[in-house]
């Protein structure tokens, strides 16, 4: 056995940076069960040369293996423990497009980035397709998407990217802000709002975007995709095919400075009744095998009861060790958590 060393991002959140390190033994905990060939052992948190790090036990691990764990939200630099020394194991995340394209948005209520991606990743690493990671090309969909973090975080790993919100603000600065970006970036691209009609009558709008990462990628149809659509969560499904998304990922609104909307029931502090309304509309969303991953405010709504509303709406809630490991302080009002549930 091999003893390794992760040495974790420093977040410019000090809040967040206080529980990185028990969110990345989680979030390492959970990709050695679902996806790791090496048999990972001895997760703990050990300071080498003053510098804490996560460090644990496996066999040699392979290079999938380790291009895997390039993939871990809050991964800096892994280190092979050769006795006093640190032997660096080569890194190759999938990261496809440069990470302005999720930092460079600042507004207040935004989601940390390092807890975005970890929220996509449990709940990639939940589905029954999460040992493809390398190799498949997943199709997200955040049904209460604001201003695109998710969604920003998809399209980094080179993923199909979809959104519903009803925040008409919201989906304008989005829509502005990445026109803006693939200009920038001189990416060939095609992008524009629609109106959706029915009836003769304009019922939404719909922000779709394609794009390359290279001339000739955009010839070979080799193209990124993204769909937002400005709409009521719990009306998805009459702008997105049932079963044609592996993974459905939100971060619930907190009912502190937002609170949770459904067309019929206005505006409440709990997210209960959010997800009482859109749970079967969001698994009606995933296909066979996919997973469902909320992040929320446990202060407002108790877990017992979101899982409820979830095996309610035919998913099966996953509870055993680590998934309960996730919860963390916010601030003084918000103590997060987050809930993942698979589609039979």
């Amino acid at each position: 056995m091999a003893r390794y060393a992760l040495l974790i991002l420093p977040s410019t959140n000090r809040v967040y940076a206080e529980s990185s390190t028990a969110l990345t033994m989680a979030e390492l905990r959970l990709f050695g069960q679902t996806t790791l060939t090496a048999d990972v052992s001895d997760i703990g948190e050990t300071r080498i040369g003053g510098v804490p790090y996560v460090t644990f036990e496996a066999g040699e691990l392979p290079s999938d293996d380790a291009a895997k764990l390039s993939n871990m939200a809050s991964v800096y630099a892994l280190f092979r423990v050769d006795g006093k020394l640190l032997e660096p194991v080569e890194l190759n995340a999938l990261d496809k497009l440069d990470s302005d394209l999720i930092t460079i948005q600042k507004y207040q209520g935004k989601t940390n980035e390092l807890f975005t991606k970890l929220l996509l990743n449990v709940t990639m690493l939940s589905s029954a397709f999460g040992d493809q990671l390398l190799k498949r090309k997943f199709s997200v969909i955040d049904p209460l998407c604001g201003r695109g973090t998710t969604l920003n975080q998809a399209l980094m790993y080179g993923f199909d990217a979809a959104g519903v919100d009803v925040d008409r603000k919201d989906f304008d600065a989005y829509a502005t802000f990445l026109q803006t970006w693939l200009k920038r970036k001189r990416l060939k691209h095609d992008a524009e709002v629609v109106r959706v009609r029915r009836e003769h009558q304009v019922v939404a709008h719909r922000f779709q975007a394609s794009f390359g990462l290279t001339k000739e990628d955009w010839k070979a149809g080799e193209k990124f995709n993204l769909s937002y659509v400005n709409a009521d969560t719990t009306k998805a499904l009459e702008f997105y095919r049932p079963g044609s998304f592996d993974l459905v990922v939100t971060d619930a609104p907190y009912g502190v400075q937002h609170g949770s909307r459904t067309a019929e029931s206005g505006l409440h502090r709990s997210p209960i009744d959010l997800l009482k309304a859109a749970a079967p509309v969001w698994a009606g969303l995933l296909r066979s095998g996919g997973a469902l991953g909320i992040a929320w405010n446990t202060n407002v709504a108790r877990r017992p009861a979101a899982a409820e509303i979830l095996a309610a709406a035919g998913l099966e809630p996953l509870d055993e060790p680590p998934y309960q490991d996730f919860v963390h302080r916010v601030d003084q009002a918000i103590v997060r958590d987050i809930l993942v549930a698979r589609k039979p």
